[in-house]
Order: C-alpha cells, then sequence, then structure tokens
C-alpha cells in the first residue's frame, strides 16, 4: 500500500530511520575510515537522527502539517548534528524542507539536498555520502514522471543511492585500501531506505558493508586518526547572520579541514577538525553567539593519556525524571541522570553517564521504555571503550528503585543483573498525568485536564480529582495481589495525599506495606506494586 508524503509519512520515516541506524550503528562505525578513523560514523548519525525524531515527535502533539513536520525534522537534525557525517545529513534535510515548503515534489527535494549539502562542505571529495547524495538525486529525477508517486520516486533514489555506495571506493583510495564503502554514504542509503518504508510499508535490504569487486587487505587503521590530520573536532551551534558566517568560513578553513557549516535563518551548525580548538570557537564568538560547544580530542598515535583513577568494580546509572528521585537514587549508590519532562536524554548523553560512573562494569536503568534504543546505543558505544555493560530494561522509575533495592555489588555481576531485573519485572506500575489535550485513550476519551491514571503504560481510569484517581488505580493495581506499594509525589502535591492514600491502603489491602518518597518530578504521582 502506497502512502502520500504527509506529516504521518514524515513520523514514521524518523522511526523507521532511527530504527535502521540502530540495527546498522556498529556496522557503520566499523567502516569508518574517512575522514578520520575514529569509529563513531554510526553513533553520530543514529544520534543526529535521534534528535530529528524527538523533534518531530514533539510536533506531533499538534497534528501539524507536512510542512511543519519536515521542518520540525530538519530543525531538529541542525540542533543535534554530531560529526562530519551527522552534520551533512542535518543540511540534506534542511534542502528537502526547503522544496517541501515551496510545495515541489519529492525528485526536487533531494536535488536540493545534494546541491545544499555540497556547498556546506568547504572542500567536497568523491566517493562520500555527498556523491550517494547526488546519485539518489540523479535517480529520483529520471523516476519522477508527471503523475509519479512519491513512493516510486523514493524506491528509485534509494536504490541510485545504493548504486553508487558501492562504487565509493574506486572514487576515494583510502577506502579501496581497508576494503569498505564509506560509512556515512552507508547511513544515508538506511535513511533512503526507511523513507520507502514510510512510503511504501516496504522493508529494504541494507547495503554491503565491503565491496565485492576491490580486494581487502589487511590494513591496520587503528592509528589512522592520529598519524595525519587535526588534533580535535569542534561542533557548536551559532547564532550569526549569513554575512558573517560566511567570513568564519574562511578562518575556519585556514585553521583546519573536514568544514562543514549548515543552517541558516539565523541559526547554524558548525563542525571543522583543527589543532587550535580555542582559535575554532574564538572564531565563533567573533562571528555570533556559539552554544552547545563539543569538542573532541582524536586519539594521537605513541601520546600517552593522563594517569587515571582505578575504576570501581561496578556501578550502576539510573536515569530518573525529578531530583527528588534522583537523591534517592544517588543515596543508594547509583550514578544519576536527571532528565527534564519532554526532553528525553540522547544516547550520547546515556554513555556520558555511563563513563561518568567510572566502572569496569555497569548496569544501566533507563527508567522509560521510550529510553530502549538510546539506552542500547549508548551501552554498544560503553562496550567499543571496553566496558562490560548490561542494561535491566526499567520502564518506570519505581521500576528503578525495586531494582536498585536489590543490587548487591559482591555477587558475581550476571547474578546480580538477573536480581534487579528479577525484581523490576516483579514491580508493576502506574502513573497519574495531565492530559495535555482531548484524545483517544485505551479508557476512553480524555479532556484536556483531565487526570489519566495509567497502569503499566496503559490508561486505564480517566477522573478530575486526584486522590479518587489515584485510589481507583491502586485498587485495580493491588487486585492481583501485593506485598508493598511505593508512591513517589510529584512537583507542589502535598504530603497530605499520601497519608490518605496510604490510609487507603490499610484499610481496604489487609498486609500491604507503603512506602512514601517526594520525587519531585513533573507527573503527580508514580505508583509501584511489588
Amino acid at each position: 500500500m502506497l502512502h502520500p508524503l504527509d506529516a504521518a509519512a514524515v513520523r514514521t520515516w524518523c522511526a523507521q530511520a532511527l530504527d535502521s541506524l540502530g540495527r546498522a550503528r556498529e556496522t557503520i562505525d566499523a567502516i569508518n575510515v574517512y575522514p578520520v578513523a575514529d569509529a563513531d560514523t554510526g553513533t553520530n548519525l543514529y544520534l543526529t537522527v535521534e534528535s530529528a525524531a524527538q523533534a518531530v515527535e514533539a510536533a506531533a502533539a499538534g497534528d501539524p502539517t507536512t510542512v511543519e513536520a519536515v521542518n520540525a525534522m530538519a530543525h531538529g537534525a541542525l540542533i543535534g548534528a554530531r560529526g562530519n557525517s551527522g552534520t551533512i545529513l542535518a543540511q540534506l534535510l534542511r534542502g528537502m524542507a526547503e522544496v517541501v515548503g515551496e510545495g515541489g515534489d519529492l525528485a526536487t527535494a533531494l536535488r536540493r539536498a545534494a546541491r545544499s549539502a555540497n556547498a556546506a562542505v568547504a572542500h567536497p571529495v568523491a566517493g562520500t555520502i555527498l556523491t550517494v547524495a547526488a546519485a539518489a538525486a540523479d535517480a529520483a529525477e529520471v523516476a519522477a514522471t508527471d503523475d509519479a508517486d512519491p513512493a516510486v520516486v523514493s524506491r528509485a533514489a534509494w536504490a541510485g543511492a545504493r548504486r553508487a555506495l558501492a562504487e565509493t571506493p574506486e572514487q576515494l583510495g583510502v577506502l579501496a585500501d581497508a576494503g569498505v564503502v564509506d560509512a556515512g554514504g552507508y547511513g544515508l542509503v538506511a535513511v533512503l531506505g526507511a523513507l520507502v518504508t514510510a512510503l511504501t510499508g516496504e522493508r529494504t535490504p541494507p547495503p554491503a558493508p565491503a565491496p565485492t569487486h576491490c580486494p581487502r587487505p589487511r590494513v591496520d587503521h587503528s592509528g589512522a586518526a592520529g598519524t595525519v590530520g587535526p588534533a580535535y573536532e569542534v561542533i557548536y551551534l551559532l547564532d550569526a547572520t549569513e554575512e558573517a558566517v560566511a567570513r568564519l568560513r574562511g578562518r575556519l578553513d585556514a585553521l583546519g579541514d573536514s568544514l562543514v557549516v549548515v543552517g541558516g535563518d539565523g541559526l547554524w551548525n558548525v563542525h571543522v577538525h583543527v589543532d587550535d580548538a580555542g582559535a575554532a570557537v574564538e572564531a565563533g564568538v567573533e562571528a555570533g553567539r556559539p552554544h552547545r560547544i563539543r569538542i573532541t580530542h582524536f586519539d594521537r598515535l605513541g601520546e600517552q593519556p593522563a594517569p587515571t583513577p582505578e575504576p570501581v568494580a561496578r556501578a550502576v546509572v539510573a536515569v530518573v525524571p525529578g531530583d527528588g528521585l534522583a537523591a534517592l537514587c544517588a543515596e543508594a549508590g547509583a550514578t544519576v541522570l536527571t532528565t527534564r519532562a519532554g526532553e528525553p536524554p540522547a544516547s550520547g548523553e546515556l554513555a556520558a553517564a555511563v563513563t561518568r560512573a567510572h566502572a569496569r562494569e555497569v548496569i544501566l536503568l533507563p527508567g522509560s521504555a521510550e529510553l530502549r534504543h538510546p539506552a542500547a546505543a549508548a551501552a554498544e558505544q560503553a562496550r567499543a571503550a571496553g566496558l562490560r555493560v548490561a542494561i535491566v530494561p526499567t520502564r518506570s522509575p519505581v521500576q528503578n528503585l525495586a531494582a536498585l533495592a536489590v543490587h548487591e555489588p559482591s555477587r558475581r555481576f550476571d547474578e546480580d543483573v538477573v536480581a534487579m531485573t528479577a525484581a523490576a519485572g516483579a514491580t508493576r506500575f502506574g502513573e497519574l498525568a495531565v492530559a495535555e489535550h482531548r484524545s483517544w485513550t485505551t479508557a476512553g476519551v480524555c479532556e484536556a485536564g483531565d487526570l489519566l491514571g495509567m497502569i503499566d503504560g496503559d490508561v486505564a481510569v480517566i477522573g478530575r480529582e486526584l486522590f479518587e484517581t489515584a485510589t481507583a488505580v491502586l485498587d485495580r493495581m493491588l487486585a492481583a495481589g501485593g506485598e508493598l506499594v511505593t508512591v513517589v509525589l510529584g512537583t507542589d502535591v502535598d504530603r497530605a495525599l499520601a497519608d490518605r492514600l496510604e490510609q487507603h491502603v490499610r484499610r481496604g489491602h489487609l498486609g500491604v506495606d507503603t512506602l512514601v518518597y517526594t520525587g519531585r518530578q513533573s507527573a503527580p504521582l508514580l505508583i509501584g506494586v511489588e
């Protein structure tokens, strides 16, 4: 079944692209040898699309038009772009959004995307993601007859990109030497394949990571990142005028290489490899207002890292939505990543938290179903750095608390993970949230401002009064039995409500204990039943 390129398709495209890059991330990282063999292109593309998908999901709450959805995707990619390929992908999406906003067709959008991305790179090189993007646009234009469906055009663009990807080793010697195709181009093929899926429902096969028509000599690229080229990757967002950015391009081009500047309308994403990271940031300050500055040091061959403290044997990283919950988890010995409502952490933030725990073995508690893929990507990043990481698939902060309660560092790692997983799995979780707009739920139609009583992620009760809704949720959760109720109070929720709930449990459910905590999360109440 074919689908139009509308807001729903854009949302599906983002979700499918994120899923495809999540599955291909390790492969893409493994074949990353250009421009720097730092094995992070797949991760950077995933983080870029993750930011785009989050922006589209946020826009979806307001029933967006196609133009609004595509603009959200492009803006999310721009502010979250990572690395050389991620920054170029952000510009590709921006070029497409410009054409969609003008009412143009998919083939025209792909052509604008390829041209704008090529213009954003200071020194374009054949055999890279730019070449693959141009080939996709060429194939799309051939397929774009007057009555061509976007699905047909997308399929042609994907096929053209896939053919071009297979030819990249013939255009770029470092790829032929390593016996691989271009990593950024591989990621773009995955993104275009996700577009085909969104418009047709058909799954596209992944491209081969290595060509079959060139030799695969044993080449050691482990030191390639440090033997030549600048020492630092510098990325920042920049508020500046086009005139100031034009001057900035010239200055940064003189400082280093791999320069890519994307964006427009006053907001830009700047990416460059330099030896003097401070000078690159200072150039941004002179051009406008740089923010979200990220500086990464490329490991150099022969350099000895500074001595670091000996890591602890094991740590737990818990993701929680309020500072009260954060204090509870920290008191239990966890490294805590605190989130804000509507701003789930990206996998890069999760990976940084795992690293910050400074342990040889790390157990990650995501505390939310929507963090399943980011947590998996973060764990893979940490494993690539030599850490032993396991994820306990908690779906609520109360499951984090249950898992931490049985955590025992003296046990074998696998035994500890199993015990924590069992404790989390034995904890049913509920939540009271406020509906933001009128919508259909599994419990019926809710209006804006209604209280939604959710059990295990599904809406079970719709109410207007906090105590009544909470007791209805509690009674349903305890109908299947339970020994311990955990109540976590949100911001501005009176402790007196917890006392009333505790009395309700004591009266109606003999032998059930109640624990009350102040979590200060945005949701009025979190409930756990063990």
